[in-house]
C-alpha cells in the first residue's frame, strides 16, 4: 500500500519542485520525517546554491602550477593559508629547478622587506649597548687582566685532576677575542707569543691551511711555532653550521713548562673564591 503522505511529499519535490523547507511547511512534518521520505529523490537544481569561490579555486590550482607556494597562494587571492592549502594540496610544487629558485627568491625578497627595518634597530642598539659597556670599562689595568686572564683559563682551559696531575696550561677556543685576551695575559706573565706552541682542530673537510694563516694574520702569531692540526673525522649526517669562509676551527695554545704559571693561575682563581673554603659570600657582604 502505496503512504499518501510519501505520494505527495514525492509530488512536491519532482513536479512543483519545492525546496524541502516548503514541502515541510505544505504537509506539516518535520526534517527527519521528509528525510526518510525523500531519501532518493534527489533536489531540484535550483536549490543547489552555486560555489562562490569556485573561481578563486581555480586560481588557485592555476598558480600551483606556476611554482607558487601555498602562503604565496593564500597572499595573493586574500584567503586563509588553511583555504589555500586545501585547495592545492592534491598538487605538488613543480620540481623544476628555475621555478624553485624563483620562489626562493620571492620569499628572500618578502623577508628582507619584512626584517630589515628590525635589523637595522637592532644593530645600532647593539652598537650603543656595545660603547656603552667600553666605557664603564674604561682603561684595563694589568690587574685587571690577570683577574680576567685567570678566570677565562679556569673556565675554558685544561685542569689537573686529583687522580691525573698535569700542571701544564694548555688553552682551547674559537673565539678569537677570548684567545687575544688569554695571549695579553700570558705577556703580563712574562711570556710572549712565539713562546707557545700552537695546533688547530679542524674538520677534516675544511681548508686546514687557509686556516691557520688565518689565525696567524688574526692574533700576530709566528707560522714555526704551529704544529700539525687535529682533524676531527667528517660525519655526513651531522648538520653542522660551522661551515663556510668564517669557519676556521679551534685554536689549540699550549704553553710549554708551564707548571709554575699554572700554580700562579690556581691561585689567583682561589683568591677570588675567596680562599680554600671560600663556598659563599664573606660576613662584610652577608651583612651588606
Amino acid at each position: 500500500m502505496v503512504d499518501p503522505l510519501a505520494a505527495e511529499a514525492r509530488r512536491l519535490r519532482t513536479v512543483e519542485l519545492l525546496s524541502a523547507r516548503e514541502i515541510r511547511r505544505r504537509l506539516g512534518i518535520g526534517k527527519d520525517r521528509l528525510s526518510a521520505l525523500l531519501r532518493d529523490v534527489p533536489p531540484p537544481e535550483w536549490t543547489k546554491r552555486p560555489n562562490a569561490k569556485d573561481e578563486l579555486r581555480a586560481r588557485a590550482v592555476e598558480l600551483r602550477g606556476a611554482g607558487r607556494s601555498v602562503p604565496e597562494i593564500a597572499d595573493e587571492l586574500g584567503v586563509a593559508k588553511s583555504t589555500a592549502y586545501r585547495w592545492v594540496r592534491h598538487l605538488p610544487l613543480d620540481p623544476d629547478p628555475e621555478a624553485e629558485a624563483r620562489r626562493r627568491a620571492h620569499a628572500h625578497q618578502m623577508s628582507e622587506a619584512r626584517w630589515a627595518r628590525h635589523r637595522t634597530a637592532r644593530a645600532v642598539a647593539e652598537a650603543e649597548a656595545h660603547t656603552r659597556a667600553a666605557d664603564e670599562v674604561g682603561p684595563v689595568s694589568v690587574r685587571d687582566l690577570l683577574l680576567v686572564g685567570a678566570t677565562l683559563y679556569w673556565c675554558e682551559g685544561t685542569k689537573s685532576k686529583p687522580w691525573r696531575r698535569d700542571d701544564r696550561v694548555v688553552l682551547v677556543n674559537s673565539d678569537v677575542r677570548l684567545l687575544d685576551i688569554f695571549l695579553r695575559f700570558l705577556a703580563i706573565c712574562g711570556i710572549d707569543r712565539s713562546v707557545p706552541s700552537y695546533r688547530l682542530s679542524i674538520h677534516e673537510s675544511a681548508d686546514a691551511e687557509a686556516a691557520a694563516r688565518w689565525w696567524q694574520a688574526a692574533l700576530g702569531l709566528p707560522a714555526d711555532r704551529f704544529r700539525r692540526p687535529t682533524l676531527k673525522r667528517h660525519q655526513p649526517k651531522t648538520i653542522r653550521y660551522n661551515t663556510g669562509e668564517g669557519y676556521h676551527g679551534c685554536l689549540i695554545v699550549d704553553v710549554p713548562r708551564s707548571r709554575e704559571l699554572y700554580w700562579r693561575i690556581e691561585g689567583v682563581v682561589t683568591a677570588l673564591g675567596g680562599g680554600a673554603e671560600g663556598v659563599g659570600p664573606t660576613e662584610g657582604e652577608a651583612l651588606g
